[in-house]
């Protein structure tokens, strides 16, 4: 099986939500961000996340197990979270054939769909593993070794979504059938607790 760390992104301050976290609002019997990780840990054992905004009181509901590194350029966007992490993970593993992106606040993509994008980057190691999002492509997608010097220097707020679009020939779309829902607003998050 391919070698895949994946990478939680957190840091963001979450403008759209009221003063509140949303990487600690309640889901199922944890939070966005717990969530997040304990699908990310059920298909990998190499989970690092980012944090920045609230970092103190987010750091302290990530299991020990599992790696955070604060990123103090955070409020430049999530490209320089996305460079940090990357940095972070590649200093500690050279052996790596990708690593996975993914969003705290994206609570129907589960393990299984994690691991549907793991059985097709395992196909062709050269490709990124993209969601599908109808015409465009998104995370969570699984980034090969070619891409990793184009994911150490995104900065500001030109996100994963630069690579791929960068490399749109390379990538493979994978359909999330309805799951790819984010969680921007409070409005978001009740729409989603009230099914």
């Amino acid at each position: 099986m391919a070698e895949i760390s994946i990478l939680v992104l957190a840091a963001g301050a979450s403008s759209r939500m009221k003063d509140k976290a949303k990487q600690l609002l309640p889901w199922k019997n944890t939070t966005l961000l717990g969530h997040a990780i304990d699908q990310a840990r059920k298909v990998s054992d190499s989970v690092t996340v980012v944090i920045g905004a609230n970092a103190e009181t987010i750091k302290n509901i990530i299991p020990k197990k599992v790696e955070s590194i604060y990123n103090p350029n955070w409020e430049s966007g999530m490209g320089s979270s996305i460079a940090a992490g990357a940095h972070h993970i590649l200093e500690k593993n050279d052996f790596l054939d990708g690593i996975m992106i993914m969003l705290a606040d994206q609570p129907l993509l589960d393990a299984n769909y994690l691991h549907q994008l793991m059985v097709s980057f395992e196909k062709d190691k050269s490709k990124i593993i993209t969601t599908s999002y109808g015409k465009k492509m998104g995370v969570p997608a699984i980034f090969p070794k070619a891409a990793f010097p184009e994911l150490l220097q995104l900065n500001l707020d030109v996100g994963a979504k630069y690579v791929i679009e960068n490399q749109i020939e390379n990538c493979i779309a994978i359909n999330p059938h309805g799951r790819e829902i984010d969680i921007d607003t409070l409005k978001d998050y009740n729409q989603l607790t009230d099914k």
